[in-house]
């Protein structure tokens, strides 16, 4: 499992990446920003360990960045910042964890274990693309369709629809979208969710005097299945 740390303070550095190297980890250490996202761009890795506060490029910039570029490496914010509303800034920009300092090695290596798992089950899933109605996603390229004209979806936009389409015609709950779209344990009261399906329904609502998801008060959401 080859792995990036992307970390300005070395002792600390050092110390994830010979933990890391313990269970057979590959690991390459970046101690600034700049050449954290050189490599994170040019070389291939199954994890980040990404902090947020760096020198030369901030690590929300690498975030945005990578994602911006349609890379879906499992990328974990690990930060001393740890509001729970910079906790939904680090996610809402596409990390897929945050874990605040201090912290224990142990949870650091359950929190990667937890995505790593999530991720290859996910894999094992043949479908590649995802279609209902005139909505067509493809799973592989991260790219999402409305009849012909390509969506701009956000990293965490995309992974919003393809957890609604792949149960639509069912209720999906709050807790059910905070658990496996932003893979987070939040306030079920936090609006991040609301926030998100506004964006997703003005982009693929056009056209139609009805919203493809609808809302069930008090219990969560419905995508329409046709």
């Amino acid at each position: 499992m080859k792995t990036l740390v992307i970390e300005d303070d070395q002792v600390l550095a050092e110390y994830i990446a010979k933990s890391l190297k313990e269970l057979n980890y590959v690991v390459d250490v970046s101690l600034d920003g700049k050449e954290g996202l050189y490599r994170a761009v040019t070389e291939h890795y199954d994890f980040i360990i990404l902090d947020r506060m760096l020198p030369l490029v901030d690590g929300l910039t690498i975030l945005r960045t990578l994602r911006a570029s349609n890379n879906d490496t499992l990328i974990l914010i690990l930060s001393a910042l740890n509001s729970t509303e910079q906790k939904v800034e680090g996610l809402e920009v596409g990390a897929d964890d945050y874990l605040t300092k201090p912290f224990a090695f142990s949870e650091l290596k359950a929190r990667m274990e937890a995505l790593l798992r999530r991720r290859n089950s996910q894999g094992n899933v043949p479908t590649t693309e995802l279609r209902i109605g005139n909505i067509r996603l493809d799973l592989k390229r991260r790219k999402a369709w409305l009849q012909e004209e390509e969506l701009p979806l956000q990293h965490r936009e995309f992974m919003l629809l393809e957890y609604l389409m792949r149960n639509a015609g069912q209720l999906v709950s709050r807790t059910m979208l905070l658990e496996n779209v932003w893979e987070y344990q939040f306030d079920p009261q936090t609006n991040v969710i609301d926030v998100h399906i506004s964006r997703l329904r003005r982009k693929i609502d056009a056209g139609r005097d009805k919203s493809r998801v609808t809302t069930v008060r008090g219990s969560g959401y419905v995508f329409e299945s046709e």
